[in-house]
This record gives C-alpha cells, structure tokens and sequence, in this order.
C-alpha cells in the first residue's frame, strides 16, 4: 500500500471519528457507544440516514465501496473506545459497525442481487429457509516452545474479511529451527460463525417462477438472531468468492451477502395502511349489520354462493386472539378450516382466491408435500458436508395462512406430522443430532374429497373423509360442499358462469375480439374513463363494474386492495370476552355435547371435544375484530354457534328416515320439505338451526 493510499484511509478514519463524536448531533452516538460498553456488546448501529445529513460524501462512498469504508468506520470506533474506555476496549480486539435507514435502490431481494451490486453496501429482505448450525472460527492460535521456552502467535484471515488478505491454511507444528509446537487452546481467540439462506418472500415471488436465495454469512454477535422461518431484513455487503478447483476456476463465482446487521422483521402483516384508508376503514365499520354481508359478498365474488363457506373464510382471516398464560402455555388465536365435498364444486378456486387476498400465504398440494416438507427437515450441505436446518411450507407460513389442496391425497404418516403444528403452532425436530422448536403459528386452510370420489350419503362424514378424529378434531370448521340437484340453483350457478364468460372491457363493443397487444387495464374491472379527480369515498372502496355479478350492479362489492388493507388492520384488534358471552358459549358447548351422547356419527361432521369450546370463542373474536369492538358481545357468540351449526349439521347428506325421526318431528311441514331433499345452502341472513334445537322442540 502506497503512501498516498494510507494517507486517504487516515482521512476517511478521522472523518469518521468526527462523524461519531460530534457534540452537534446531541452526543448520540457517544450515548450509544456508552450503552454499548454497559451492555457489553461488541457492534454500534449506525443509521446511514444521519451520516448522509452530516457527510454526504462518507455516506456515498459507503453504498458504492463498503469494503474501504467499513474497516474506516471500525477502526474509528476502537479509537474511541481506547480514549473513553481504555479497559473494556482491551477485552476485545475487534468492534464491529452495522448500518441501517434508507438504502433506495440498493433496498434489494435476492432476485434483484445482480452484479452491479458486487461490493456495494446493501439492504435485503427476504425469509430464512436454512440455518446451519453455529461453528467457531479461530481468529488467533497460540504456541509454546518447550525447547526455547517461547510463544508465538499467528492471526488467521478468510476470503470474507475486508481488512486483510486470507491467510493460507498451514497451521504451525514447528518453528524455524523445526522445534515442535504445542497449541495453547485455551490461549487461542475464536469467533461464532454461521451461514443462511434468505429466500425470497413467497408474496413477492412471481408466479411460475422458482423463488431464489442467497447465502448470508454472519459472525460474532450476529449468529442465532434467527431461525428457519424468520423474515429478517439483512444489511451487508455483497460480495463474490471465489471457488478455485484443481488450479483452475470457470469464472463463475458463488455470492454471499456479509452481513454486519440483522433485524426481524415484523410477523404481522406488511401491507401500509395510509391515514385515509383509516378513515374509509372506519366509515364502512359503521354500516354496521351491512359489514359481514358486503365483506362476505366481496371474497371470491367469481364464485356463485358458498355464502356461510366466505364468512368462515373472512374470520379465518382474521382470526382470533392468541393467549400466553403465565405458566407458559399457548392458547391458539389461529382459524382451521377444512373444505370437503364433491368435485366442481370451487374448493380449489377458495384456495386460490385466499392465496392472493391474504397479507401472507403460502400454497402446497397433498400429493406434492411431505411431513417433513410441511414442517422442517434436516438437509447436507453438499459444499461443506454440514447439517442445515430446512425450513417446511408451515414453518415459512408462520403468522400468515397456509393453504393445502388435495388433503386427502397425503398419507396418513405424512398428516400426522401436521398435529402439533395445527394445535400448538410449533414443529419440533429431533433428528440427525440435532433438536430444534421452530415456530409455525399459521392458520390452515385445507381442500379435500371423500374417498369415494362423491360424497356418499349412508356413511358418516368421518368414513367419507378417511382422516381420524385426532386431525378433524384440530380444524375448528369443517364444510360438506355437495354438487346438489336443484333446478333454481343450477340457474342462478348457469346465469353466473354465463356473465364472467360474456363480459366486456368499459367501452368494448359487443363481438370484439380482444387483443393480445392490448394494455392491462383493458381487462381490468375498473372504468378507466371516470374522472379521478371526481371520486367519492364510496367509490374508492368498492368496485365500479359489477355487470358480471349474478345481480348486476345493485350489490356492492369491495375492491381487492381495501379488502386486504381490512383484513390487515382488523387482526390488530384484540377484544376481551364479557361475562355474557361466556356464559353464552358455556351453555351452547354443553347442548352440543348433550347432543353428542344421544345422536350417531352420520347427523355431525366433526368430532364435538373440547376444543369446540376454543373454536367458539375464537369465532367469536373474529366477529368482535369484524366490528373493531374491544369486547365480545353475546350478538358476537350467537354468530359463532350458527356459523359452527351450520358446519356441523347443515351441510351433511341426508339422514335415514329412523334418524330423522329423532330428530325432529313428522309432522312439522316444513321440516318434512327440508328432509325430503339435500339441504340448500341458506342465504347471507338465514338463521341457521342445528338439529339439537329441533330435538328440544319435540
């Protein structure tokens, strides 16, 4: 290194010493450097946003040439910590800085890690698949001579420093007049040593295209900030590596990301909520009784009825309140809901619709997943033979909705693995010599059909489905959808399909064509011809063209961006149980367990255990959150019980004659008329009547 060389690295570490220690900024970072020595930590976070505003120049030549200017501002860090703080800055040898604030276009993915970005600083964000397991990595080995009484010392570097050149890897046995050497251990000075993989998020991954990963080595305070299933935002350098083989290399070298800062992101949802959505969120709350039909109406509005099916969607979304006991237990806020039935009947078409309105999905097949590829496995690096800790659809779902087509098409062995994950949102592994818990608190949406193809009317929805009670037992909900034979329906069905096949683009004449080289917003659903300037809240909430639905436009349904910034906003919302509702539910679980011990399996498609109790008051929370209320009413609970009514009995094929008997009277006109024939989905505002209460009426 030249002289001029080392004079400019002397210039760049005194501006960073006046950067840190400037009595203008109200001593802040000299605050943090105290914090730092009481807490005996080794990093200071630096926002790169305060030395833009103090040294433009510094802040620049950080993003474009991190390896110069990191080393500066470290070496700056450890000047003052010996002038301030003589005896903790000889504890260690090294201090590290991390940078966070504003990184504009260098706010980066790993699909958007190109080339140009190589020793740039850079902020990326993205979701843990990988964990390795935390190694040390010597830093200094120390030696004794027994011959000459003499120690020495040698200091190690790898490819990944940016202060040094990599050492080579002879480790010393003897020295220069080849007397042995023996290893002082605990002399010698190692660091922690981990390595990740950040895989893209799956919201942001484009459709039909494989989600990719970058490695993210971290080091020293940095390891075991998280673990496979985590969202972190990774602040480093990026940096290639070089990869020689038998005195060779192709040219194609493998990129890391150097990270000197960590952060978690938040488990909730991401989606920005701005102060007029606030207050549209807010003025649609208070039409009251009309929010649970036009939301319900608004969720897959391509999908013709279904209208109990939407609402139990709605508060799967949702959800209810998690609980933490001070013993430690958990008591799940998470909404389970299972769809069964008859082919064609738009189980799958829910799923999809979920996966695009929820802040946070992650979608799996039965036939293509695994147990160990729903939860977590345990994988070998093929490069340095390590195990790594792989994280599964569920573990990568976490806080968010998974949705699983095709349930039944898994085997028994591989169900089994989701038991713990549905009850007490965790996975734990023991394999390989290694235990882990990982946290999978997700709420599952899953879509499966009978065994027989079709749902069979003589058996009991437990030999329809073929699951065991252990596993329907953890979904709170779960729906018989049957293909039934009904002229008026198949109508209104007909009539639906017809209008989402003849619709028009605004301003289409009829018989057009459309265009392949036509822009997006020719099929949109919105009138690009309406003045902007000239909307009204009413219209910026709900869609414009509703020609398609099956009642034109008298039926108002909400846009697809407002519905998920409500959905985002209302699971903030954490109600209390009153003393009403809880004697409410009380009493309903008890009819529904009397009603148990006197009916068989065929009259119920749900095993009714203690967890129907759970399941009522998360509904109920659900329908408190709908409302933004801070306590659940008894209006709340009477919701719950109908909708989990409804999913017991309402959907199930009809029963024999003797059972009906039982049930409900003979001679009850309508009750005749209703056991004549399937039972027709109710509408949004028909009360729904379990079996139980036509058995007390008799």
């Amino acid at each position: 290194m030249t002289t001029e060389q080392e004079q400019e690295l002397l210039n760049i570490e005194r501006q960073y010493v006046a950067f840190l220690d400037d009595p203008t900024e109200n001593g802040q970072y000299m605050q943090r450097i105290f914090d730092m020595v009481e807490s005996g930590g080794q990093r200071l976070i630096v926002n790169i946003n305060d030395l833009r505003r103090k040294n433009p120049e510094r802040a620049t030549n950080l993003l474009v040439n991190a390896t110069q200017e990191i080393p500066c501002a470290e070496r700056a860090l450890k000047e003052l910590l010996t002038a301030n703080h003589p005896s903790f800055s000889e504890m260690y040898e090294k201090f590290s800085v991390g940078f966070e604030g504003s990184f504009g276009q260098r706010h980066l993915n790993p699909r958007t890690l190109k080339s140009n970005y190589i020793g740039n600083l850079v902020c990326c964000e993205g979701i843990v698949t990988k964990s390795s397991l935390i190694y040390p990595k010597i830093v200094k080995s120390v030696h004794y001579c027994p011959e000459t009484k003499r120690t020495t010392e040698k200091r190690y570097t790898d490819i990944t420093a940016f202060d040094a050149l990599p050492t080579g890897a002879f480790y010393p046995k003897e020295d220069e007049n080849q007397n042995p050497l023996e290893t002082e251990y605990g002399l010698c000075k190692y660091k922690d040593h981990q390595k990740l993989s950040m895989q893209e998020l799956p919201e942001t991954a484009p459709t039909g295209q494989l989600p990719r990963s970058v490695e993210v080595i971290l080091d020293s305070d940095l390891t075991d900030r998280c673990s496979p299933g985590d969202r972190i935002r990774a602040v480093g350098v990026y940096r290639c590596l070089p990869n020689k083989q038998s005195g060779y290399t192709s040219g194609l070298f493998r990129t890391v990301l150097i990270a000197n800062n960590v952060q978690l992101m938040s488990k909730q949802s991401t989606v920005e909520v701005s102060t007029e959505d606030l207050q549209s969120i807010r003025g649609f709350v208070r039409m009251k009784d009309q929010t649970i039909s036009i939301l319900t109406r608004s969720l897959a509005p391509s999908i013709c009825g279904h209208d109990e099916v939407k609402k139990a969607i709605l508060c799967l979304l949702i959800g209810g309140t998690e609980k933490k006991l001070p013993n430690g237990t958990r008591l799940r806020g998470d909404i389970n809901v299972l769809l069964v039935g008859d082919p064609s009947v738009a189980k799958s078409q829910i799923l999809r619709y979920v996966l695009n309105i929820a802040p946070r999905a992650v979608a799996t097949t039965g036939r293509g997943s695994t147990g160990v590829g729903l939860t977590a496995a345990v994988t070998t690096d093929h490069e340095s033979g390590e195990r790594q800790l792989e994280a599964g659809a569920m573990v990568l779902g976490d806080r968010g909705v998974v949705c699983i087509d095709e349930f039944d098409k898994m085997s028994d062995i591989d169900r089994t693995a989701v038991h713990e994950v549905m009850e007490q949102g965790r996975t734990t592994i023991t394999k390989a010599g290694i235990q882990a818990t990982l946290n999978a608190r997700c709420s599952v949406l899953a879509a499966a059909n009978p065994i027989s193809g079709r749902y069979d009317d003589e058996k009991s929805p437990m030999e329809n489905l073929g699951m065991q009670d252990s596993l329907l037992s953890r979904f709170d909900l779960i729906f018989v959808l049957m293909d039934e034979h009904d002229s008026e329906r198949d109508g209104q069905i007909a009539s639906h399909v017809i209008n989402l096949h003849c619709y028009r683009a605004p301003g289409e004449p009829a018989g057009c064509t459309l265009s392949l080289s036509q822009p997006f917003h020719a099929y949109t659903t919105e009138n690009i011809e309406t003045d902007q300037s000239e909307e009204t809240e009413e219209y910026s909430i709900y869609e414009k063209n509703t020609s398609w639905l099956p009642h034109g436009e008298g039926e108002k349904i909400l846009t697809t961006d407002f519905l998920r910034k409500f959905i985002s906003y209302a699971k903030k919302v954490n109600p209390v149980l009153t003393a009403q509702a809880c004697e409410y539910i009380s009493e309903k679980y008890a009819d529904l367990r009397a009603f148990e011990e006197t009916q068989s399996d065929k009259e119920r498609t749900m095993p009714m255990t203690a967890r129907m109790l759970e399941t009522l008051i998360r509904l109920s929370t659900a329908f408190a959150k709908i409302r933004f209320a801070k306590r659940v009413t008894v209006a709340d609970a009477e919701k719950a019980y109908s909708m989990l009514s409804y999913a017991i009995f309402k959907k199930v094929s009809v029963f024999r004659r003797q059972s009906l008997e039982l049930i409900s009277k003979p001679t009850d006109r309508t009750d005749t008329g209703k056991r004549k024939r399937r039972s027709t989905q109710p509408s949004q505002d028909d009360s729904v009547e379990s079996p139980m209460k036509k058995k007390k009426k008799k």
